[in-house]
């Protein structure tokens, strides 16, 4: 089994929701990683989630994840039922569309891994009522769950056969981990896999969402995280996912070729 192409919308954030959808599949991406606030902004505007369902549908996209929930981790004992209600919404939203999973993002400012552990599991708990898993992440440069040992370690702390994570190839790289990292975690428990590279210019640890650039364009031996993950028999979903503002000005069509390619050549695809 190959690893299934997919692009994550922020890669071409600018563009209106509907157009991510199309240019995605024109593309050649099998899948479109949707974020729920370009959902809700769509909404807002008048728009309908039944037009999202059919646009899915006449381009035969498949979703095979949705960003994101946040605020569950930190929020204040007052704070929580409100943050648990809201993630309740946004598991329903992403089970309407079709996604297995939905990204539950990890606190800003330090907090306990104890802490995350037992609050995700009660997302969980909660993901099993509604139709939707949702995936703890990482982000390298947050100060609470940075790094996918820390994720391992809140997904094993829960428990719960249902637990897994999302891994990112920046925020590996950017966090100083290594593939020694990765080993320990076994198929079963990556939901996703998020693929892009980092600035040549700045040092690891030192880098944000918008230092990421194109695959093959940075110092990540993507190659090598890929060959790693396929040699663990990982055969699932792969996306895109940039925050570069440099790519959003170009012509969304030409940068999801390029996309494209560089993809394909990287995954024999």
């Amino acid at each position: 089994m190959s690893l299934t192409l997919c692009l994550n919308t922020s890669t071409i954030r600018p563009q209106p929701l509907l157009e991510k959808i199309r240019l995605a599949a024109e593309a050649g991406f099998t899948g479109v990683e949707l974020w729920l606030n370009d959902v809700y902004e769509y909404i807002g505007r008048g728009g309908e989630v039944r037009d999202v369902e059919q646009a899915l549908a006449d381009y035969g996209l498949m979703v095979p994840c949705m960003i994101a929930m946040r605020q569950w981790g930190e929020a204040s004992e007052l704070e929580y039922p409100l943050m648990l209600e809201e993630a309740k919404r946004r598991m329903e939203l992403a089970a309407r569309l079709g996604s297995p999973y939905l990204v539950a993002t990890p606190p800003r400012e330090a907090c306990p891994l104890d802490q995350l552990a037992e609050r995700y599991g009660r997302l969980l708990a909660i993901g099993r009522q509604v139709g939707v898993k949702p995936t703890f992440e990482y982000i390298s440069f947050f100060h609470s769950a940075r790094s996918p040992n820390d994720a391992w370690q809140v997904v094993q702390q829960v428990g719960d056969p249902d637990a897994t994570l999302i891994l990112d190839s920046f925020h590996n790289w950017n966090s100083l981990s290594t593939l020694d990292d990765l080993h320990p975690i076994p198929i079963e428990r990556i939901s996703h896999y998020h693929i892009n590279d980092a600035h040549p210019a700045i040092p690891a640890g030192e880098q944000t969402d918008p230092d990421r650039v194109m695959p093959g364009d940075g110092p990540i031996d993507l190659a090598a995280e890929i060959a790693l993950l396929q040699e663990k028999g990982y055969a699932k979903t792969i996306s895109l996912e940039l925050f570069n503002r440099e790519l959003w000005e170009q012509p969304p069509a030409e940068v999801l070729q390029t996309c494209m390619t560089r993809l394909r050549k990287l995954t024999g695809v």
